[in-house]
């Protein structure tokens, strides 16, 4: 059994299946949103979808290394306290897992050479953290999954 998110997440054999697992619950995420906020975040997802079709998939495999590296201290403290739902535990930790990964995300936005790419992420980000904190339990349980087969 691996022991690192590196191992789970990055190797080349289960790395396809990991980043089509991370496009769903991107997709899942937004699909759940409600309300007015849920409907700027559908809007601007829309609208990234368009500007690029393929983009979150591409943007999700090019994250991935860094949003495992980030997330690396989590698991690690996970598996040292005895393993069991990364979801929970994570849940548990939103507010440090939410700044570790937007960390990434924020590195990324300010990097990228597409204005249209940038205004839809700064238009995004105020809700960021609560987003990110709401989709903990599924990314746990997508890292869970991969973790049992790897």
């Amino acid at each position: 059994m691996a022991d690192t998110l590196k191992e789970i997440l990055l190797d080349s054999s289960r790395r396809p299946a990991v980043v089509s697992d991370l496009e769903t619950l991107v997709d899942e995420e937004v699909s759940d949103k409600g309300g007015v906020s849920g409907a700027v975040i559908k809007t601007g997802f829309a609208a990234v979808k368009k500007i690029k079709p393929g983009i979150i998939g591409s943007a999700v495999d090019s994250l991935l290394d860094d949003f495992a590296a980030a997330l690396e201290p989590f698991y690690a403290d996970f598996k040292g306290q005895g393993g069991g739902d990364f979801g929970a535990y994570l849940s548990g930790r939103g507010s440090e897992a939410a700044d570790a990964l937007l960390g990434v995300t924020d590195a990324r936005a300010a990097r990228s050479s597409r204005e249209s790419i940038k205004k839809v992420y700064e238009k995004l980000r105020p809700n960021g953290k609560k987003n990110v904190e709401e989709a903990l339990p599924r990314l746990g349980k997508l890292i869970d999954k991969h973790a049992a087969a790897a």
